[in-house]
């Protein structure tokens, strides 16, 4: 996501004032060892971490919060800023010789600012999905918005467009990676786009308990 999508996040702050949220889920497909669990995430600066140390980037905050539960694993960040899910099928397939067990799949959003088709916007996911389940990985969609600006008819099919690949390709299902984080000043960096590290930490923790909850991860602590 780069400097010109400032209209996108003052809209949808202006927006998010309720927004009530249900994890769904579907398809577990295995269990994971607490030793060797690997988990990649695929999507642009949201995941990327634009802004702050790499160490503060919500990935790692996942990273931070699963050891807490006694899981031990690797954390491979695929992340590019500005990237769209044009992008999604060819560096998923550079990752697979690293075999991750999980993948969390982050891409959609500059796809909406730009006003992509929503069918190739779901092509280029559904692709995605694809390989990551010819590698055995378990998958994690998460979803993101458009503003209204953009027509009630896109911006609708934009939103419904994450729930029904989950559905259809029985993946887990994130329906909002920036709840609780968009719109909120104290949780943002000065551009009002990217959050920073308190948000990034909200955001690591949503994921991380999302993982827990959902997925069948052995955990030896509390």
């Amino acid at each position: 996501m780069g400097i010109h999508e400032n209209k996108f996040y003052t809209i949808l702050m202006n927006i998010l004032i309720s927004f009530f949220l249900v994890f769904t889920f579907t398809g577990i497909t295995k269990t994971f060892s607490q030793d060797k669990l690997k988990i990649l995430f695929l999507g642009d600066s949201l995941t990327e971490g634009y802004g702050v140390a790499k160490e503060k980037s919500y990935p790692q905050v996942v990273k931070s919060y699963l050891e807490k539960k006694g899981v031990k694993l690797t954390i491979l960040n695929g992340s590019v800023s500005g990237s769209t899910t044009a992008s999604g099928p060819s560096r998923l397939k550079w990752f697979l010789k690293a075999k991750p067990d999980i993948l969390f799949l982050a891409l959609g959003a500059n796809d909406g600012l730009r006003g992509i088709s929503i069918s190739t916007t779901k092509k280029n996911l559904e692709e995605t999905i694809a390989i990551g389940k010819k590698g055995k990985m378990d998958i994690v969609l998460a979803g993101m918005m458009v503003p209204p600006n953009y027509g009630p008819e896109y911006g609708t099919a934009f939103k419904t467009m994450f729930s029904t690949i989950s559905k259809k390709k029985k993946v887990h299902f994130l329906p909002f990676l920036l709840e609780g984080v968009a719109g909120e000043k104290k949780f943002n960096q000065e551009d009002g786009i990217h959050p920073n590290e308190k948000g990034h930490k909200k955001m690591g923790k949503l994921v991380g308990e999302f993982l827990i909850k959902n997925l069948n991860i052995k955990t030896s602590k509390k």
